[in-house]
């Protein structure tokens, strides 16, 4: 009886103990790694998170840029990492749902080696073509790759990436035969269809918006289920004959596995109260993200999902990395 006591009185003393122990959380800086170089859409985002993460916290919030591999890179360096809550990474759905099933011999398991903190944002693509294209609209643009099947061409930034993969779903559920074209970057892809070297291509909405409101390039649907606010008049795939069509780029943060849960629900709190700022929201909406956020366990049933989804696609459809 007297063990049983003491265990008792050892059980509640640990449990009394436990929440002391973060409480000064965080005593020293944050690291936040981001997969991709300066500049690009998941650093941006970086960015403003850990600045207002800075204020909120006491401590600086760091953004590290680690590029390379489509994210891989980072997101092993995260994985490898201390689980005491100095190091997160700036995910993506590359690198935590695309990228394990398109690697030959995966290097990380993007639900094992993590712990889910919270979704950020997404981001759409615009199916687009040129505005000197004979196109008008999605229909007519199918109808042209089934009349000519193998001569028009998708201007594509990699495999895996968001507008491969939104290429890639309406390939398979349209059964158009085209031909993906290949570019080291948005930019090169936007050139080759300024100039006409390809038909059409899926593109951010950041980057794309600039170049409708300009006149260069015309808009013909929206990768997402639900209309761009700042473009309206623009149809969804869904809408346009292809019912559940629903692929965008998202963003979310994680922290290596085995980190503990008292600092994981600390830093998901932190992050909701951010994502809800208006200056926030207004820095998100400038880049075409649309905010996200929610608990720790929505987090977790989301890449679970998401993982799922693609893996059963990828290797359904026979994409293959290019690494």
């Amino acid at each position: 009886m007297k063990v049983f006591v003491r265990k008792i009185l050892v059980s509640l003393l640990c449990i009394a103990i436990v929440p002391c122990t973060y409480a000064a959380y965080p005593e020293q800086p944050i690291k936040l790694v981001v997969p991709f170089p300066a500049g690009g859409t998941t650093d941006v985002l970086a960015r403003i998170l850990a600045a207002k993460l800075t204020e909120r916290m006491g401590q600086p919030v760091v953004v590290d840029n680690r590029g390379g591999a489509g994210g891989t890179i980072a997101a092993m360096v995260v994985a490898k990492s201390a689980p005491d809550g100095y190091t997160f990474i700036l995910g993506t759905n590359g690198t935590h749902a695309v990228n394990y099933a398109l690697a030959p011999k995966p290097t990380y398991h993007p639900l094992n080696d993590f712990t889910p903190v919270t979704t950020v944002a997404e981001v759409p693509n615009v199916l687009v073509v040129s505005s000197k294209s004979p196109y008008k609209t999605l229909a007519e643009l199918i109808s042209a790759a089934k009349a000519k099947p193998g001569e028009l061409s998708h201007a594509s930034t990699g495999i895996g990436a968001s507008p491969s993969l939104s290429f890639n779903v309406l390939k398979s559920m349209s059964q158009i035969d085209v031909i993906e074209v290949m570019y080291k970057g948005g930019a090169p892809a936007l050139t080759a269809l300024f100039s006409g070297e390809v038909t059409f291509g899926f593109d951010g909405v950041a980057t794309s918006t600039s170049h409708i409101k300009a006149g260069t390039l015309r808009p013909l649907a929206v990768s997402s289920t639900y209309r761009i606010p700042t473009l309206p008049e623009v149809p969804t795939i869904a809408e346009s004959g292809y019912p559940g069509f629903d692929v965008a780029a998202w963003y979310g943060v994680w922290a290596p596995a085995q980190t503990p849960a008292a600092i994981v629900q600390k830093v998901n709190a932190e992050l909701n109260v951010i994502l809800k700022m208006p200056d926030v929201r207004e820095k998100f909406e400038g880049v075409g993200a649309k905010m996200m956020g929610g608990s720790v366990e929505d987090f977790v049933a989301f890449n679970k999902k998401e993982f799922d989804r693609w893996t059963t696609f990828i290797r359904a459809s026979g994409m293959k990395s290019q690494e």
